[in-house]
């Protein structure tokens, strides 16, 4: 057994650097990433076609829609959090989005108000996503401390590009021979499948056990609106807020870009919805690739600042090229190479900034940022897309005017990262 462990040890170690007592923790971790992203993967490809389904010009109503429940949910999760310790809290809040999947597959079966209800699972779906994916971050920056997200994050991360691999498949597969809603059942069951994985994971060596004013057998306590309070009074988090505008800025007006470009090249619903198929499925495959040998070493090396500018440099030299030309094998590209350099390198680079906050800020602020002020900067930059265009400025000039946002986007990232690493040295 000992004999095996250590070339499980020597074979992680070809990919990251993990020490002998997190091995476990890790594995399951990306187990548990898998399990969550696969899930949604299953569930994005009807999303995206039902959103353009709906009318382009519906887009930013479905925008302001998502945030709108964004500012009703909040508050219930921070009432939530307050109240249940991190074992009953994670699992509580996925098994509470199965029971929705469950809803929306007898809805759609009885067939009750067809377009209405396929509006409200495009706002659903944006909702949940946000929600799982900043709350599994929030579980990890609570359980591996900073130095250890930044070796162990990247690899982690693939887990999750592992599983948005598989869910594009099993849907592309089997949802001909199964029908689309029988998807949604899938979907379920690689959600539960992430809740056994939280069991495992509490159980780990390798990782915090609780310890300090707030044990992890405690529940938080605290106002429901504490991690908005505590965003506005730090000044730290408000730079993180920043940096998530102006990634939802520049991400939003790639995504009706997209939206405007595909519907203008392709006329078939199965062919958008191929090309989005496509496009996930390159950015998965890239993606595996950068976080399992690359990301790990590239934050230990360079830091987190290098790693949060990445993006911001991809994007800005993306939409120089789509300022030049808005073509359908330009834009594959473009969002080939920033999604994967967001999911590969600055999203792990953004959780390892939550792991030296306090543990209210990991679960509270955290999600204010990750799903209320990021939706909101979703709404308010379709909106300013929409305006945009209304004033005469087409594809390219949008492009443009992209290409400088990305520039004080990098230098935001640089202070950021420096802000960071002053605090784990003080932690």
């Amino acid at each position: 057994m000992d004999l095996l462990k250590k070339r499980l040890l020597a074979l992680l170690g070809c990919a990251v650097d993990v020490r002998g007592g997190e091995v476990r923790a890790l594995l399951i971790s990306f187990a548990y990433f898998f399990c969550l992203l696969c899930g949604y993967y299953i569930l994005r490809p009807l999303r995206d076609e039902m959103g353009i389904a709906g009318g382009v010009r519906n887009l930013p109503w479905l925008f302001t829609g998502t945030f709108a429940v964004m500012l009703l949910v909040v508050p219930v999760f921070g009432a939530v959090v307050s109240r249940f310790p991190r074992r009953q809290l994670v699992p509580l809040i996925y098994r509470f989005f199965i029971a929705h999947i469950l809803l929306f597959y007898i809805l759609f079966t009885i067939d009750v108000g067809r377009v209405l209800l396929a509006r409200t699972f495009f706002i659903w779906v944006s909702v949940y996503n946000l929600f799982v994916v900043s709350v599994f971050w929030s579980f990890l920056a609570d359980l591996f401390r900073s130095g250890q997200g930044k070796r162990l994050f990247g690899f982690i991360a693939a887990g999750g590009t592992a599983g948005a691999i598989l869910g594009p498949a099993i849907t592309t597969i089997l949802a001909v021979p199964l029908g689309p809603l029988n998807l949604l059942l899938i979907s379920a069951v690689f959600l539960e499948l992430a809740v056994q994985c939280i069991r495992l994971l509490l159980r780990s060596p390798g990782v915090k056990k609780g310890s300090g004013p707030t044990p992890a057998e405690d529940s938080i306590g605290g106002s429901i609106f504490a991690g908005a309070v505590q965003v506005f009074r730090s000044p730290y988090l408000m730079c993180i807020c920043f940096y998530i505008l102006l990634f939802t800025t520049t991400s939003t007006f790639v995504y009706f870009q997209q939206a405007h470009i595909v519907s203008g090249a392709f006329e078939d619903p199965a062919d958008r919805t191929r090309v989005f198929g496509a496009i996930n499925l390159i950015v998965g495959l890239l993606t595996l690739v950068v976080q399992w040998f690359f990301t790990g070493r590239f934050m230990a090396r360079f830091g987190v600042g290098a790693a949060l500018a990445f993006l911001p440099i991809v994007v800005g030299a993306g939409f120089f090229a789509l300022a030049l030309s808005p073509a359908v094998w330009v834009l594959i590209v473009f969002q080939s190479i920033r999604r994967t350099s967001n999911f590969a390198i600055s999203r792990p680079a953004r959780e390892v900034l939550f792991t030296v906050v306090s543990r209210e800020d990991k679960y509270k602020s955290k999600n204010f940022i990750d799903t209320l002020v990021y939706r909101g900067g979703d709404a308010v930059s379709g909106w300013a897309f929409a305006g945009l265009s209304a004033l005469g400025l087409g594809l390219s000039a949008i492009a443009a005017l992209a290409v400088l946002l990305s520039v004080l986007w990098a230098r935001m990232a640089k202070v950021l990262g420096k802000n960071q690493e002053d605090l784990a040295e003080i932690g």
